[in-house]
């Protein structure tokens, strides 16, 4: 796709930009000294206008790798950009590199390009993803006004990069990968939603795809959060490293006394593959079982990118069920399981606590 027509701010976790003739002018390879040449002030402004909008940048250069090298000598410019890639392979396999080592969907990185035939790549190859000119920038910041800034979508870019050390630190580590998880610390705490965690709540429900059971759109989740019977809970994680924030939010129907329905179940895409998902849907589990309810359902809506997510509620016991009189819609289903059943337990790495035990 191409152009800054119709861009989906909710989709754009990362926005890739090209360095010769995108991020400055000339051409770094061509410089007759060692030094980079001088960033545009504009596209500065715009890089460090959408970190302040949580969304993160990063580079996709075809050039030698050893401007790479020379961007790691000017702190003030690298700092702003997260896994970047320089070399001479194709735009789109860098793409698909940045989004791995980011953790994060190809669809949801936009690449600034000042080449048609480079954006021309990127969209026979990866059609998924946007591409724009330069000159688009100031449409694709416009896409953003007025969408609400949560605390953690402030916190993103550091966040991210501390996952860069973290990830560092893991490359390090004389040990299995378990025991490195043990050696992180990681703490889980859940609890229900407070007033000013319904934000970061609604914005999980818009932005993962990884870890999100339905897709419920963020309107629809405030309306069902204050309908009477139901509830709204996050999970908020830290390790060695410092603080995650909410990275998980699950609204609970609880209606019918006897089981507690999920109608979402969203985790951010950090944490994937260090058992806070299934930590978080325990938690909730035993939670349900705790105050009296026998059964436990989530509603699931398949899509290509929710993969873990089904494997995630598969491995935790629930499977399909038939519910009279519940029509789910014709793309998703109801799975759910007996919770008289022993119930599974969190990864032993993972020290999980109710918000409130966490607090006294």
């Amino acid at each position: 796709m191409s152009g800054a027509e119709g861009i989906d701010p909710d989709r754009v976790k990362c926005v890739v930009w090209d360095l010769d003739g995108t991020l400055w002018d000339e051409v770094a390879v061509e410089s007759a000294t060692d030094a980079l040449p001088t960033p545009r002030p504009g596209t500065l402004a715009a890089i460090d206008a959408l970190a302040a909008l949580g969304v993160l940048s990063s580079i996709a250069s075809r050039s030698a790798p050893s401007v790479l090298d020379r961007l790691e000598t000017v702190p003030a410019l690298r700092e702003r950009f997260l896994a970047p890639q320089v070399s001479w392979q194709d735009k789109s396999e860098s793409l698909r590199r940045i989004a791995g080592e980011l953790g994060i969907a190809v669809d949801a990185l936009l690449l600034v390009d000042d080449s048609p035939y480079e954006r021309a790549e990127v969209e026979a190859l990866l059609p998924q993803v946007r591409t724009l000119a330069p000159e688009d920038v100031p449409a694709l910041l416009a896409a953003f006004e007025g969408r609400e800034v949560t605390p953690e979508s402030r916190e993103r870019v550091r966040r991210y990069r501390t996952e860069e050390t973290r990830r560092a630190e893991g490359e390090r580590f004389q040990g299995s990968r378990e025991e490195f998880l043990r050696w992180c610390d990681m703490r889980l705490t859940v609890g229900a939603a407070t007033p000013g965690e319904v934000p970061r709540a609604l914005e999980l429900a818009a932005r993962t795809h990884r870890l999100n059971s339905s897709g419920l759109t963020p309107d629809r989740l405030r309306e069902l959060a204050a309908a009477p019977g139901h509830e709204l809970f996050t999970a908020h994680m830290t390790d060695r490293f410092g603080e995650y924030g909410v990275i998980g939010a699950a609204l609970v129907d609880r209606t019918a006394a006897a089981c507690w329905s999920v109608p979402l179940l969203a985790l951010s895409c950090r944490v994937a593959g260090r058992g806070a998902a299934a930590a978080f849907l325990f938690r909730l589990m035993r939670r349900a079982r705790e105050r009296g309810a026998s059964e436990f359902r989530v509603m699931l809506r398949p899509t290509d990118a929710n993969l873990e997510m089904r494997i995630l509620l598969r491995q935790a016991g629930l499977r399909r069920v038939d519910v009279p009189g519940e029509g789910a819609a014709a793309d998703s289903a109801v799975l759910g399981r007996s919770l008289d059943d022993e119930l599974p337990e969190p990864p032993a790495w993972l020290r999980v606590a109710e918000r409130e035990d966490a607090e006294a």
